[in-house]
């Protein structure tokens, strides 16, 4: 069943009812300052950090669900009747709805009574404030007086301050009112030197700043009393929850249409600045803000440039084939939420509350692999933020603050397979740019200007991090957890709310990670090269060394017989092993290892990928393991906690089924990978979003498993590793289009029945049309291949570096 469609043209999916299974989101900014919204208009806006720098409340869990946003009621004055055009929360049913979620933008029209309204939101580029756009137009055939109120609920700043500590916060308020802009200026007075503010471009007639004059103490959003009388009451908030209102009032004749521009916005100055008259806030900067989106003709010039720049983004890397759905998720959606995700990593969503989690050290590592080649100098940026919160020894912090840069005590280190991401995130940059000078960009440790190293001193240290920390069986251990923070070895935990992450009772442990092995393996080749390009040969040699080493211990110790096991416990003990009750076979190991290449001569790989199919394997993706786990194991961790089917009980957790997918390619099994990657691609599943439930355009991070309740129902949209990892294995395994150190390799991995299809791909300045060819209906192997209609040897194109066009013509067989 679905809620909507794709608009391919405008580049927009379309949802035709607010009443959609989810709310079904949107991501506003993409620079410094942000906003989630809804397709009724939910959400919040912050700068830079969602948890210390939030600008409006929104309370996640709630009941209605999606409670908070930036809302405007419309009330008509001729029947009494009052709505909003988004439909929540006032729930008035609406003559017409539609939402469309751009690029960046979300444009809700509706439409009751003969009134028409659109609510246009977007967060210019380079600017820290979210422009809203109403226009309201009669089209009825008699004159209209209608008066419009905005509304937004400020935040306290510190998002989770603001939600526990009311002894103080409900004392705090603070507001300034001058003509039509509102000024929330809570802590001002003290340690702030930042504010917002909330204005529109036409002289108001009324306003309200404070909560329960504008909602009334017993009312909720849905009948504000302010609105029901029709009347703005100008109150002035002091202490309690400082809100933002402005009344206007509208004359409209049958078929006029009048626009209104409202900012929220966020300015820091100066501390020497931060008055204009004793208790008086400097506006100078709001109002250089605000006079830049004073009429129509302003807000359709940034849209513009917001649609130029997304424009320029995706050019880098499209598409054309006989599949919409495919073209649609590699030209649009896919390369879309790899930027979504590089900005927010895990912080801020329907289901991350901005609040417990900040940037992500393996997460940030992989988002940095789906949009480097749209926008290499930021990826470059934070590479250099994350190896800053390495330790010396190679570890580092599991996260770390984007407002600050500092890694995050509350969770601190002990992450095993943390170091080695900075490998293939670095690697990443190298191969698109051909940018070897940031290797010697001297980088911090533990965020420390004074205590400083190379960035390959810092890959170096990650590598030998491993090699360094070995169990028993010479497998790397697994510290508090490895790629699955929910397979907690180390961390034993009988007492109720303990972080199954951070309780590690077994410092350092003995348990060892077969995964880590496998992604050890699956970076060394990277940092060997890397080395090669320092002129270490002898460094290259020993990394060499040690990838041939860690794979015969791992086909020694960490093959099952059909498959790789997932890891020893503490005790020593197998896990996801055919031994075990329960979790046998487990979907990291087999393509991470498989992805390494480890067991491809010995025909063990291919076992491995058939037990996947035989074993993981479901209509909506692939389970995480199997069989899922009926009771909790203390020295499993979290894994156990949840029941059957659901996150790392064997849901289908779809971070990593791209890695069977690059697994499958390995092996020329084009069929099989193209199989995989439709089962969870969010385009393929429109038709079943009643089953589904999240967004059709962005994948979510799990599925229920074949063993939950609601099987094929996800959860934890738009922010996950899912959106890299799927656009690597698309647009690099499967379509085969890879950058590489010395050029751009071709190397699909298709289903057979393919003809071809034709990819544009800029690299290193340079845009290549490469026509594929598959004359004979194979999957994988190139048998020739042209570039400007010259043979060339090989299926790597070495970079021109003329800023031109080059045909490439690739004859599969």
């Amino acid at each position: 069943m679905k809620f909507g469609h794709f608009d391919d043209v405008r580049k927009e999916y379309v949802i035709n009812t607010p009443q959609t299974p989810y709310p079904w989101i949107n991501y506003l900014g993409n620079e410094q300052f942000f906003g989630l919204i809804s397709n009724t208009a939910g959400g919040y806006t912050f700068y830079r950090d969602a948890r210390l720098r939030r600008l409006t409340r929104y309370r996640y869990n709630n009941i209605p669900l999606d409670t908070g946003g930036r809302y405007y009621y419309l009330r008509d004055h001729d029947n009494q009747d009052f709505w909003t055009p988004g439909w929540m929360p006032v729930k008035r049913d609406l003559d017409f709805y539609e939402c469309r979620h751009g690029l960046g933008y979300t444009s809700i029209t509706g439409e009751r009574g003969g009134i028409s309204v659109n609510q246009l939101a977007f967060i210019p580029l380079g600017y820290n404030g979210e422009v809203h756009r109403l226009t309201v137009k009669n089209t009825s055939s008699a004159t209209k007086t209608v008066s419009l109120f905005s509304f937004a609920e400020f935040c306290l700043w510190n998002a989770q301050d603001d939600m526990t500590n009311f002894q103080r916060n409900l004392s705090t308020g603070e507001v300034e009112v001058k003509d039509s802009v509102i000024y929330h200026k809570t802590e001002f007075r003290e340690r702030r030197n930042h504010y917002a503010f909330y204005s529109v471009n036409r002289n108001i007639d009324g306003f309200d700043t404070d909560r329960e004059s504008f909602v009334g103490l017993y009312n909720g959003l849905h009948e504000p009393q302010v609105v029901v009388a029709g009347k703005a009451t100008n109150s002035v908030a002091s202490g309690w929850s400082p809100i933002g209102s402005h009344e206007v009032k509208l004359t409209l004749a049958p078929g006029e249409e009048q626009s209104l521009v409202f900012i929220l916005g966020y300015v820091e100055v100066a501390e020497e600045d931060k008055w204009e008259a004793p208790s008086v806030i400097n506006k100078k900067p709001a109002q250089a803000m605000i006079e830049k989106f004073a009429t129509d003709a302003d807000v359709d010039r940034a849209m513009e440039e917001l649609a130029s720049y997304w424009e320029g983004l995706l050019s880098k890397y499209q598409i054309q084939s006989g599949d919409d759905k495919l073209n649609r998720m590699v030209n649009i959606w896919n390369p879309y939420q790899c930027m979504v995700t590089f900005n927010m990593s895990r912080s801020a969503s329907y289901f991350e509350s901005g609040i417990g989690r900040g940037m992500g050290f393996r997460d940030s590592n992989q988002d940095l692999l789906g949009f480097v080649h749209q926008i290499p100098e930021r990826a470059k940026e934070r590479i250099l933020d994350i190896a800053a919160t390495q330790f010396e020894d190679g570890s580092a912090y599991h996260q770390y603050q984007p407002l600050t840069k500092k890694g995050n005590n509350e969770v601190g280190s002990g992450f095993n397979d943390d170091p080695l991401w900075l490998i293939l995130g670095t690697a990443a940059y190298i191969k698109e740019t051909g940018d070897v000078s940031i290797l010697d960009e001297q980088v911090p440790f533990d965020s420390n200007p004074d205590n400083t190293a190379t960035l390959f001193e810092h890959l170096k240290r990650s590598y030998y991090h491993v090699i360094h920390n070995l169990g028993p069986h010479g497998l790397p251990l697994i510290g508090r957890a490895d790629w699955n923070d929910c397979l907690n070895l180390n961390c034993f935990s009988k007492e109720p709310g303990e972080s199954f992450q951070t309780t590690e009772n077994i410092a350092g442990g003995t348990a060892e990670s077969v995964f880590i092995a496998g992604l050890f393996v699956y970076v060394s080749p990277d940092f060997a090269e890397i080395c090669r390009m320092r002129g270490l040969d002898d460094e290259a040699a020993e990394a060499v060394s040690q990838a041939d080493k860690m794979s015969a211990i791992t086909l020694e110790h960490g093959f099952d017989g059909d498959w790789f096991l997932r890891a020893y416990d503490h005790y020593g003990e197998k896990i996801g092993s055919k031994e075990n009750e329960e979790g046998q076979i487990f979907i990291e190991p087999q393509g991470m290892c498989v992805m390494a290449g480890i067991g491809v001569e010995e025909g063990l790989a291919d076992k491995a990928m058939t037990s996947v199919k035989e074993r993981l394997d479901t209509k909506y993706g692939i389970v995480l393991q199997q069989p899922p786990y009926s009771k909790y194991y203390l020295n499993l961790g979290e894994i156990s906690t949840y029941p059957p089917g659901y996150k790392e009980n064997a849901g289908i957790f779809c971070h990593n089924n791209p890695w069977i997918m690059i697994g499958e390619t390995v092996l020329g099994h084009g069929d099989r990978a193209f199989e995989i990657y439709s089962k969870i691609a969010p385009a393929y599943l429109e038709d079943i979003s009643e089953v589904h439930r999240m967004e059709p355009y962005v994948y979510s991070q799990m599925i229920a498993g074949k063993d939950a309740v609601r099987h094929g129902e996800a959860k934890n949209s738009w922010l996950t590793g899912t959106a890299a990892w799927n656009y690597v294995a698309i647009t690099q395994a499967i379509l085969g289009i890879q950058a590489d150190f010395t050029g751009l390799k071709v190397e699909p991995c298709i289903p057979a029945a393919w003809d071809g299809f034709e990819i544009t791909r800029v690299f290193r300045g340079d845009t290549y049309v490469i026509q594929i060819n598959n004359p004979d209906h194979v999957s994988k192997g190139v048998r020739n291949m042209t570039v400007d209609g010259k043979a060339v040897e090989g299926n790597i194109i070495a970079p021109f570096g003329d800023g031109g066009v080059h045909k490439v013509v690739v004859t599969l067989g």
